[in-house]
């Protein structure tokens, strides 16, 4: 018949343990900064190293149920989302049909690297990193991520020269963000190389523009796009 442990020698142990826990705590505290650390990786790499790896699997259940939360809302909204596009697609067709306008030409992009000024002396051009190789034709625009930039003046056979908003040639058919008025975009002739900006001309006499208003390209001209600030 098994005696089971007395509590007296239960309770022995555990302090015998926390003592011997305490000690090696002190040691190690004691211990120079290199031997403390290798000590430290010992444990962590045999004795804590179940504990490790049950925290990692915890932390990265706990990752993957919140992606998986996210995932699945964001695929929800683009099924939503989806559900409209074939209807509005056809309400599309049907309206371009009713004005008989041409159906909306796709639009594709290029990214180019600005190489350096075309001549020393010109700013209001650029040297572009691409070419016909590349599919870059003359008159394409060039867009940055705050606008409108200009357009391709030449294409060689791996670099171009944009003529940037700020040519005296420069032109573009623009419209108010509301689309309430149209006119065309054209560099000022009242200001230096050094401060470039531009005049909204041909605007009806009756209407207004606000500081601060939005003007985009119209898309009249099939040289630029509609939609670009």
């Amino acid at each position: 018949m098994l005696r089971a442990p007395s509590r007296t020698s239960t309770s022995r142990s555990d302090t015998l343990l926390f003592l011997s826990c305490l000690a090696v705590s002190a040691g190690a505290i004691a211990l120079p900064d290199r031997l403390s650390q290798s000590l430290a990786a010992g444990i962590r790499d045999t004795a804590l190293l179940p504990l490790l790896w049950i925290q990692e699997r915890a932390e990265e259940g706990r990752t993957g149920r919140a992606r998986f939360l996210r995932v699945q809302a964001e695929r929800d909204s683009a099924a939503l989302a989806a559900q409209s596009v074939a209807a509005l697609t056809a309400e599309n067709e049907r309206l371009r049909a009713l004005l008989d306008l041409r159906g909306r030409s796709p639009s594709t992009s290029m990214p180019a690297e600005v190489l350096h000024q075309s001549t020393p002396t010109e700013g209001r051009t650029l040297l572009l990193g691409l070419g016909r190789r590349s599919g870059a034709r003359t008159g394409d625009p060039v867009v940055s991520p705050e606008g409108l930039l200009g357009s391709l003046q030449s294409v060689g056979m791996r670099t171009s020269v944009a003529m940037t908003w700020a040519h005296p040639d420069f032109r573009v058919s623009a419209v108010t963000q509301d689309g309430s008025v149209l006119g065309m975009v054209a560099p000022s002739s009242n200001t230096e190389a050094s401060e470039a900006s531009l005049d909204f001309r041909g605007v009806a006499y009756r209407d207004t523009i606000a500081t601060g208003t939005v003007v985009m390209t119209s898309g009249l001209g099939g040289i630029y796009p509609k939609g670009i600030p």
